[in-house]
């Protein structure tokens, strides 16, 4: 068996454990953090955790190797999408095999990735390399890549500096060099209840939002007619969707609050800020408008996340190198999804998405990493081994 085999062999049962920890957002994703930590203890190796402010989650780092620079990164987030309200065929967390795919919650996004890192450890200890691989493995990144920062912190810090960073998304073991960056928003509007009759009386946070939301949603069509028809990106504008939508209480009652959320995923170069420049000032009139009908009143516009793009990088060190562990020869790429990979690279690292599994999969009932591609990913694992040994 060749040794690429072997590691894809290993890495299925370590994915199997990975599945069978629940790490939903909204959960802890400690257990998973401890079984790695004791994993990684039997092979000799340390590891830290980097936590969140409440200790409930942590991020994990691990070092494989000297104490030198120029090593590589290997990054991937623990947490999970939700499955609740989704039509799985199997339980989604109980790893599955059929047809030539391996079935369960994050195989995909992004355990799959994790498992074999995982499974490659012992190669990477048996080669006695003398440049490090790092093991960053982070919480909360479906939410917002709220946990990464704090890692990429103590890595830039005190560890070595990296020569480059895998993080490895979905992206069919294709080199991905650039993706859109997200900003997500939380806009509270509160009225004043009073009988639908008596709209004198009071002020409806509905038909306010309502204003506010025809605003954004104008703004995205005016986005879409203004792509740039040379953009890469698929679609090739920046989008704009209002997700969630929750206000009132009943036909004829003025509501007294809607809330509502909405994000902007942009390309490299789009100033946020300056796009919803026009949404902010309606958002400032319409508040005053509220507050001299009812002082309690008002629109209450809250940035919840932002996650900066990954930027195509000229003479990239990591694509070069990761494309030519992944047999990758085909065009640059891109992706409309966001990732943790801006956060490395505004750190000054030079970074990449590559990993098994496809984007396709990803949050979706019955999501699956086909097997051929963990055997692809195990693959690149065993030349990164003998890229790094010299």
């Amino acid at each position: 068996m060749a040794a690429s085999e072997a590691l894809a062999a290993r890495a299925t049962p370590i994915l199997e454990r990975l599945v069978a920890f629940d790490t939903t957002s909204h959960l802890s994703n400690l257990a998973l953090i401890e079984w790695v930590e004791a994993y990684l203890a039997g092979l000799g190796v340390a590891s830290r955790r980097v936590t969140n402010a409440d200790g409930a989650k942590a991020n994990l780092l691990a070092t494989l190797g000297p104490d030198a620079d120029g090593g590589v990164v290997l990054s991937g987030h623990t947490d999970v999408v939700p499955v609740k309200g989704q039509a799985w065929t199997s339980d989604p967390f109980v790893l599955t095999e059929r047809d030539g795919r391996l079935f369960g919650r994050g195989s995909a996004d992004m355990k799959g990735f994790i498992a074999l890192a995982l499974a490659a450890a012992p190669d990477f200890l048996a080669a006695r390399l003398p440049k490090p691989v790092h093991f960053a493995f982070s919480y909360d990144e479906e939410i917002g890549c709220f946990g990464a920062p704090a890692m990429i912190e103590v890595i830039a810090r005190e560890l070595p500096r990296p020569a480059l960073v895998v993080v490895g998304e979905p992206t069919s073991m294709e080199v991905v060099s650039a993706h859109k960056g997200i900003t997500a928003w939380r806009v509270t509007v509160t009225g004043r209840e009073a009988h639908s009759a008596q709209t004198h009386l009071g002020v409806s946070a509905n038909m306010a939002a309502v204003r506010l939301m025809a605003a954004l949603a104008e703004l995205a069509s005016q986005l879409e007619r203004d792509a740039d028809p040379a953009s890469p990106f698929l679609p090739k504008h920046p989008t704009l969707t209002i997700g969630k939508i929750a206000g009132g209480t009943a036909g004829n009652i003025l509501a007294r609050e809607c809330e509502f959320l909405f994000d902007l995923r942009a390309p490299p170069g789009l100033d946020v800020r300056r796009c919803l420049a026009g949404f902010l000032a309606l958002a400032a009139k319409v508040d005053g408008e509220i507050k001299a009908r009812a002082p309690e009143g008002g629109v209450l516009v809250e940035q919840l996340a932002d996650v900066p793009p990954l930027r195509p990088e000229p003479n990239s060190v990591a694509e070069a190198f990761v494309r030519r562990l992944a047999g990758d020869n085909g065009p640059s790429r891109v992706a409309s999804f966001a990732s943790e990979a801006g956060q490395f690279q505004g750190a000054g690292l030079s970074t990449v998405l590559c990993g098994p599994g496809s984007i396709d999969q990803a949050h979706q009932p019955d999501e699956y990493v086909d097997i051929a591609q963990m055997e692809r990913g195990a693959a690149f694992m065993t030349r990164l081994a003998e890229a790094l040994a010299g």
